[in-house]
């Protein structure tokens, strides 16, 4: 109820703020389960891979990483194409990192959506109590002398609720994009190892 009454007397900019929150929160939440899922799979694959490159079965590894989507088996099967055609080690070392840059994009996107949406929660915060003032002050200007004094403090309390709704936004968002970047680089990381990996016992002569 305490939180209703502050959100009500924080003026409209509470409103753009609270759907600034609100949109970057869906999007770490839908980053989260993407992320924490393409990790899983990765693991998987590459767990069902392993055995097959020690075999040097490339047409079953093949098969395999044709039948799943991830990252990892998109990216394995621009290596595999240049392997079938004994092409040498820095070609499908190439293909690879071609395939790198192809699956990068679906990782990292609407991320970075989470530290914009901070700066512009804070921002609004900030423009929402310059403007409370402004009209607090307008307002002062016309009153009682003997009720200046609180209506003014009265007045800049309600103001400054925006700022507050704002950093309460914000601190979260930023919190959230930090975490979501580091998962993120992790994943990209054992992607990487598991590329390096697969180069290694593909060479094998």
């Amino acid at each position: 109820m305490d939180f209703v009454k502050f959100f009500q007397t924080g003026g409209t900019f509470m409103y753009p703020i609270l759907v600034i929150f609100a949109l970057g929160l869906s999007i770490a939440i839908e980053r989260f389960i993407y992320i924490a899922r393409t990790q899983s799979k990765t693991k998987k694959v590459w767990q069902q891979l392993t055995p097959m490159l020690k075999a040097q079965d490339i047409n079953r590894a093949i098969k395999l990483t044709k039948t799943v989507k991830t990252p990892l088996a998109t990216m394995l099967n621009y290596g595999f194409a240049r392997k079938k055609n004994t092409a040498s080690r820095a070609v499908i070392e190439s293909a690879m990192e071609e395939g790198m840059m192809e699956v990068l994009p679906d990782l990292e996107q609407r991320t970075h959506y989470l530290a914009t949406f901070a700066n512009i929660a804070t921002l609004l915060g900030l423009l929402g109590t310059i403007i409370g003032l402004i009209q607090a002050f307008t307002a002062v200007a016309g009153a009682d002398p003997a009720e200046k004094a609180d209506l003014l403090s009265s007045s800049i309390s309600v103001a400054m609720n925006t700022t507050a709704f704002g950093l309460i936004s914000a601190i979260p968002l930023i919190l959230m994009h930090s975490f979501l970047v580091t998962k993120t680089s992790r994943l990209v990381d054992n992607i990487e190892m598991a590329a390096v990996k697969c180069l290694n016992l593909i060479s094998e002569e």
